[in-house]
């Protein structure tokens, strides 16, 4: 009996043992892949699968190494300087480079809350009924209270079972008769129509996965987590020895954190190829719309499990727009940085939080259609995200900035691939616009 006893407790504190591990290797790359998946990236993934079926899908397979290759140098950078990205590009380009880049970052974002708060207040309606306008305020509010009183990490802990909704679309996926010949097909081999629809489509896709936010955040967050675990005091500082092992736990984060976004993205595009594009809804001009790529698994209850999951979504994306704003403006002019400090102490990263979630709500009162703008966001994305990749990866591969931590042949590849890729799908847009 005792052996027994002895032989649990063994077996527990090998199990909880593994459970700490995982926890420590889930970190910034986890996040990040888990915002990804906003509002404005449903909506796209959505869209694309409605247009287009399976044309698109590929994109989840053939972008995602250059997506972790990106978010890789991103994560290495903050690690090895201490630094987010922002400080890096003042540091070592011109400051003009940087009131540009900067400049970029902060329009793309705002068009990205915009479309997001938007969506929210829609998916609210959807929910409670009432005015758009009204819920979209509401939840500006909401979010704008939540960023400045309450920790983001316990923030996060209770926004990511917002995010479970989301795996429906893997059931749907596998409700529906699927030809899984012709899926594979269409993920291995790359289809491209050149014209305006398609490459719109095209450019929103990679632009939605491969985001200049998402640069700007994963660098800043690996530093606070350097913060958080005593190595540095403050942002800004640099650790005088990487720790052993600490490169590999940002690489598999990160890798586990994008393998889980462009499942989801698959998934997503799957599920609507299978519902609305094969009963002609190629257009999708509502929330309610979209939903229906739900009905098959929830029926009737497809516009709420789509309304909540748009809602979790947003309000994961949003302060993690708000936020990659605010850590690239704060280092540009020298402004104390950093979800760990409280308001009082960097009452100016917390306000351009507060007035880039304002300003994103402004843009509901144009009258932009919430599902159009979900899109329209990130093809902006896309188009911003080119010059970004090249300072990215022009940085990461500087001896003096990185140490001994520069990039292997690999990285370059793959970092330069990803700036002449979306270059070139944002110039044949233009081109066929």
């Amino acid at each position: 009996m005792k052996t027994m006893k002895k032989k649990n407790k063994t077996l527990f504190g090998k199990a909880k043992e593994q459970i700490k591990n995982i926890r420590r290797i889930v970190g910034p790359g986890v996040i990040t892949g888990f915002s990804d998946d906003d509002s404005s990236g449903i909506g796209t993934y959505s869209a694309a699968g409605a247009k287009f079926g399976l044309g698109q899908a590929w994109l989840t397979l053939w972008q995602l190494p250059m997506m972790i290759a990106v978010q890789e140098m991103c994560g290495r950078l903050g690690m090895v300087t201490g630094r987010g990205l922002a400080g890096n590009m003042k540091k070592f380009f011109h400051r003009y480079w940087l009131y540009f880049a900067v400049g970029l970052l902060v329009f793309a974002n705002t068009m990205n809350i915009g479309a997001d708060i938007s969506a929210m207040g829609e998916s609210s309606k959807m929910i409670l009924g009432g005015n758009i306008d009204l819920w979209a305020i509401g939840i500006t509010i909401g979010i704008i209270l939540l960023e400045v009183f309450v920790s983001y990490r316990i923030y996060v802990r209770i926004l990511k079972w917002l995010t479970i909704p989301f795996f429906a679309y893997f059931i749907v996926a596998f409700m529906m008769p699927q030809d899984w010949g012709a899926i594979f097909k269409s993920v291995i081999l790359p289809h491209i129509e050149f014209n305006k629809n398609f490459l719109v489509i095209m450019v929103g896709f990679l632009g939605t996965t491969i985001s200049p936010y998402l640069f700007f955040w994963q660098t800043s967050e690996e530093v606070e987590e350097e913060v958080k675990e005593g190595k540095i005091i403050e942002m800004g500082q640099k650790m005088k020895k990487i720790e052993k092992g600490s490169l590999g736990r940002m690489r598999i984060d990160t890798f586990v954190g994008m393998i889980f976004s462009q499942a989801i993205a698959l998934f997503i595009v799957m599920a609507c190829a299978a519902t609305l594009f094969k009963h002609g809804i190629t257009d999708i001009n509502s929330a309610q719309e979209a939903a229906l790529a739900l009905r098959p698994l929830a029926g009737d209850g497809a516009y709420l499990l789509f309304a909540v999951g748009i809602i979790g979504a947003g309000l994961m994306g949003v302060p993690v727009l708000a936020g990659s704003a605010a850590y690239a403006l704060s280092e540009t002019f020298n402004w104390r940085e950093g979800l760990f400090h409280k308001f009082k102490d960097a009452y100016l990263f917390y306000a351009v939080i507060i007035f880039s979630t304002l300003l994103g709500l402004a843009i509901n009162f144009i009258g932009i259609n919430p599902m159009k703008a979900l899109l329209y966001s990130a093809v902006v994305n896309g188009v911003v995200a080119v010059p970004l990749i090249a300072f990215i990866t022009v940085l990461a591969n500087k001896k003096k900035v990185m140490d001994g931590y520069k990039n292997k042949p690999i990285s370059n590849i793959l970092g330069w691939t990803t700036f002449v890729v979306m270059l070139v799908a944002s110039m044949l847009m233009f081109y066929y616009w």
